[in-house]
């Protein structure tokens, strides 16, 4: 049975053993993106494979799982992060980076999904979410703002299109680099990083396909 204080534990231990410093190769080619969207009880994960050069869709890969864990605000990776890791280790092949459809260490105990997905995988990770979860909004600065909690940086605000994105650090990357290739990765006019973008579309139809079936 799932419990939230043994959650809780888990999340501060996870927070310890996070790397917030640059771990990447020396030349980026592919970055994933994975998400999840729910049919009834079924959590489907989309893992994408995107050319970072041209940001085109390389491949994809898709897992279908029962979902065991409420939904619960801040505690989302009990729920989500399983089937999004099936779903990175189905791809054809590694990515040198991970986008994740959720927060980092923007989290009230700085470990999110997105850290949790990158200490399993072992791989940079950066959060990617489209509401801000906690923490305050600094003075903007072009089209970034950092976001504060408790008097640390821990995550960035970039305004990509009206509506802010609001990236944080997963896994072995810092803020300024996660940031940055979130910002080669946007396609212009567009609000979302293309390897989550992509995913979204992938889960989003896998789930109503599931539904019709």
């Amino acid at each position: 049975m799932f419990s939230v204080a043994r959650a809780r534990f888990a999340q501060k231990v996870i927070a310890s053993r996070v790397i917030e410093e640059d771990a990447l190769p020396h030349e980026i080619k592919t970055v994933a993106g994975v998400d999840v969207a729910h049919s009834g009880s079924t959590a489907v994960a989309s893992a994408v494979l995107v050319d970072f050069h041209n940001l085109e869709l390389t491949s994809y890969a898709i897992v279908k799982t029962q979902v065991r864990v409420p939904y619960i605000p801040t505690l989302l990776a009990f729920r989500e992060a399983g089937p999004m890791i099936a779903a990175v280790r189905k791809l054809d092949a590694e990515p040198d980076v991970l986008m994740v459809d959720g927060n980092g260490r923007l989290h009230p105990l700085g470990a999110g999904i997105a850290c949790q997905i990158g200490l399993v995988l072992d791989k940079p990770t950066i959060g990617v979410a489209k509401k801000l979860l906690c923490g305050t909004l600094g003075e903007w600065r072009g089209r970034e703002a950092p976001i504060q909690l408790s008097g640390k940086v821990i995550g960035m605000a970039l305004k990509t299109s009206s509506r802010p994105i609001y990236v944080s650090v997963g896994h072995k990357i810092s803020l300024s680099t996660a940031a940055s290739i979130v910002w080669k990765c946007t396609r212009k006019g567009l609000r979302l990083p293309e390897p989550i973008r992509l995913a979204h579309i992938v889960a989003t139809a896998a789930a109503r396909d599931q539904r019709a079936s």
